[in-house]
């Protein structure tokens, strides 16, 4: 039996789509961006829970949360349940509404120190983790997790079950192994079999990037939320075309190379309002080059995009997509 949100979060979540934590992607100004046009919540980039009991700097400042992102949680990452205890009581201060535990990430320096996708093969300290976490603070506790590691560990209905008796008041599952990375498609026959293994509510990850797409996973797999990462690489706006659709049974028409341009505009200004104009720029490189797939002559512009050095770099390359796509 699937328990609803509004008991563990204490609100009232639409049944649409939420914003993936996305390391090096997904910050503040991201956020901002797709709470604008719709996601119901989002994760800050994953923080090192080590970081944390060592004062680190920046790591802090990945957990900032903001009273425009809530509902909004916190995501950590680690392998030593010590370092938790802290690291929770430290990330609880900042007043997230829950503190997700990364289990999913597949990259090689996170998985090195047997973090992320690695606590895939290592499901008792997995849930030692969590124990920590929820002994630690009265907030709830998440856990995103993969189908498994490899072909050889796809035990991602044995992991949620687990984790589930360790404590934790919901769980996200990226249908594909770490080995998988992002590709094939999405396994959304996985993420069905954890949902009906387990009581706590389950949010399905992978391959969302249409409102047909975000339906079928709900209609396949029975979740209780779907959770968008790489669908909303340039395009913010599928939180509103995924609401849109289920409200009313219609596809918003598709935005217009203008709109485009002008959301890109607009996000890419927030990247410097909150980083500064120089640091901004060169993190806006990647953004603005997935805001101009699909364009006339995009192979160009992915160049130009990669050499951004100023704001009015950036005014410059507009202009010149709009003149070359009128």
């Amino acid at each position: 039996m699937s328990i609803d949100f509004t008991q563990i979060f204490s609100k009232n979540i639409k049944k649409t789509a939420m914003l993936a934590p996305m390391a090096s992607v997904a910050d503040k100004a991201y956020r901002y961006m797709c709470k604008k046009y719709g996601a119901v919540m989002v994760v800050g980039e994953m923080a090192s829970a080590k970081g944390l009991c060592y004062s680190d700097k920046k790591t802090r400042e990945l957990l900032e949360v903001t009273a425009y992102e809530q509902p909004m949680g916190i995501q950590l990452f680690g392998s030593e349940p010590e370092f938790f205890t802290k690291a929770c009581k430290i990330a609880a201060e900042y007043k997230p509404l829950f503190i997700d535990i990364n289990m999913g990430c597949p990259v090689h320096k996170v998985v090195a120190t047997g973090s992320g996708s690695a606590l895939m093969k290592t499901p008792e300290l997995a849930c030692d983790i969590v124990k920590a976490c929820t002994d630690a603070v009265d907030i709830p506790i998440s856990a995103k997790i993969r189908k498994g590691y490899d072909d050889n560990c796809v035990n991602a209905v044995e992991m949620a079950q687990m984790l589930e008796e360790a404590g934790i008041s919901a769980i996200s599952v990226h249908g594909r192994t770490k080995k998988q990375m992002y590709s094939p498609p999405v396994d959304i026959d996985i993420i069905e079999k954890v949902k009906e293994s387990v009581s706590i509510p389950v949010i399905a990850n992978g391959d969302i990037t249409s409102p047909e797409l975000a339906k079928n996973m709900y209609e396949h797999t029975n979740c209780d939320l779907v959770m968008i990462g790489r669908g909303s690489y340039g395009m913010p706006w599928i939180f509103e075309d995924i609401e849109h659709y289920f409200n009313t049974g219609q596809l918003l028409p598709l935005r217009s190379l203008d709109y485009k341009l002008d959301v890109m505009a607009e996000h890419i200004s927030l990247i410097c309002k909150f980083k500064g104009e120089r640091l901004g720029m060169r993190e806006a490189r990647k953004h603005a080059s997935w805001y101009l797939k699909g364009v006339k002559n995009a192979a160009k512009f992915r160049n130009l995009c990669g050499k951004l050095e100023s704001y009015c770099d950036l005014t410059d390359l507009i202009a010149k997509v709009k003149s070359d796509n009128s």
